[in-house]
């Protein structure tokens, strides 16, 4: 087993290297000059020059990749353009917004998927298969920001359960603060769960096809013994995988989400990053985000030799 982490180690590790590279060489391609957008139009040449030294713009781009990259490693992201403060600080503060959202969104995305798919395999070709079905293809067919000014719509202003956008902020308490993530995350997880639920259906299906379970129904099991006590952990691994993928859909996702419902995240972030033209925002916001999903992709990877140990013996 820890041999099997160390080789997925590495190969995540150097994932991330060449992940590093594109990332800096397709924002150092987009077109404009971050000194001239900040200071605007008819300014001087040498004060755009004076800025570009101050943001260290006059330099290589292997130079500025270097200073990037080896600054990560110690938690040192450089000094937003814009904000004129430690890109880190930036982070840190919208994480804490970002990563909560994404959280609660695969929570709860999982949570609707896994009783819908059981449900959904167990009573194959009944009414119980064929309304899940139906529900989980208008759950893929809506686009999450459609669904997401409904719920603003509904909850926010005619009923008034939830605030229409904004976060009060983890100060002013754990349950006010999850409430206002709840439309985003109801918003974020339904085409996710969605997915979840008819691939959980279909592995379940496979699995419930295969010699061990026949045995298991000869030997005396009903289809819901066998379904349970066999069938449900070898259908996991495509499970897994689906779900460490949404971790990086839903993060995406929340980009548009979080500017929906005004939450101050990465998201936001990103996109004001892009618009003010602050390169270096944008470049660790993203790099933190494929560190993500590359952690979470190590972690499923652990979870499917701890589920199959056939892979650990492989």
């Amino acid at each position: 087993m820890l041999r099997f982490a160390f080789q997925r180690l590495i190969s995540l590790t150097l994932s991330l290297i060449v992940a590093s590279v594109v990332i800096f060489a397709v924002v150092e391609v987009i077109p404009g000059d971050p000194a001239s957008y900040m200071l605007g139009l008819n300014v001087a040449e040498d004060t755009v020059a004076a800025l570009r030294e101050e943001l260290g713009l006059n330099v290589s781009p292997f130079e500025r990749y270097f200073t990037w990259i080896t600054g990560m490693l110690v938690g040192d992201f450089g000094t937003s353009y814009t904000y004129r403060v430690p890109v880190a600080e930036l982070i840190g503060d919208r994480l804490w917004i970002s990563l909560p959202l994404t959280i609660y969104a695969l929570v709860l995305s999982t949570l609707i998927a896994f009783p819908a798919g059981i449900i959904a395999a167990a009573k194959r070709g009944g009414a119980g298969d064929i309304g899940v079905m139906g529900f989980t293809q208008l759950g893929v067919a809506i686009p999450n920001f459609w669904f997401a000014m409904l719920l603003v719509i509904v909850f926010a202003i005619n009923l008034r359960w939830f605030s229409a956008g904004g976060f009060p902020g983890w100060d002013e308490g754990f349950w006010l603060s999850v409430k206002s993530l709840t439309l985003p995350a109801i918003a974020l997880a339904l085409p996710q769960a969605s997915i979840l639920a008819r691939v959980m259906r279909s592995s379940l299906l496979d699995t419930l096809d295969e010699d061990f379970i026949r045995t298991a129904r000869a030997k005396g099991l009903s289809r819901r013994q066998a379904l349970w006590r066999h069938a449900l952990r070898n259908a996991l691994i495509p499970v897994l995988t689906i779900i460490g993928l949404q971790f990086s859909f839903l993060m995406a996702g929340a980009i548009i989400i979080e500017n929906v419902f005004f939450l101050p995240g990465l998201g936001r972030l990103i996109f004001q990053g892009i618009t003010q033209r602050d390169l270096i925002v944008v470049e660790s916001v993203v790099m933190i985000l494929i560190f993500a999903v590359i952690l979470v992709t190590f972690l499923v990877d652990l979870a499917y030799a701890w589920v199959d140990p056939r892979l650990r013996r492989r």
